[in-house]
């Protein structure tokens, strides 16, 4: 089992008919559902989010995103100073972030009307469970 965030890159094919994207390593054994966030703006920022056991698989269907995951040392009061995971995630270049349970996570888009899918292994009232929020600016400047 996979215990750190990981991208899992795709590919594409281009001929005459269009374009074929795929992501072949991703399994969807585990997703019991999916939703989709659109950012109308770059100055928006969602942060930080995370779950102990809950996993979760995000691709961006349209734009870029910056995502960021974190291992917070104590889920009450973790410390200021963590290691920080940082992705970019684009729709040119298809990919899925995979971040496991024990894992923070926080995103912002790179260019307007960017649209991320976030896939889930729980469902809305187990999520509910297993949901920790911190201060956006507790790990990260997102303005830079």
């Amino acid at each position: 089992m996979i215990k750190q965030p990981q991208f899992i890159a795709g590919g594409s094919h281009k001929d005459e008919r269009g374009t074929v994207s795929f992501i072949n390593d991703f399994k969807m054994d585990e997703v019991k559902r999916l939703y989709f966030i659109e950012h109308p703006d770059i100055n928006m920022v969602r942060a930080w989010q995370g779950h102990k056991k809950e996993q979760k698989w995000f691709y961006v269907s349209s734009g870029s995103f910056k995502v960021i995951a974190i291992k917070p040392n104590d889920w009450e009061n973790p410390s200021n100073y963590l290691d920080l995971k940082q992705f970019v995630l684009a729709a040119g270049s298809p990919g899925i972030l995979y971040i496991p349970g024990g894992y923070a996570n926080g995103f912002k888009a790179l260019e307007p009307h960017s649209i991320i899918t976030v896939f889930s292994d729980f469902t809305v009232e187990q999520s509910a469970q297993d949901n920790y929020r911190f201060d956006p600016d507790l790990w990260f400047n997102w303005e830079t």
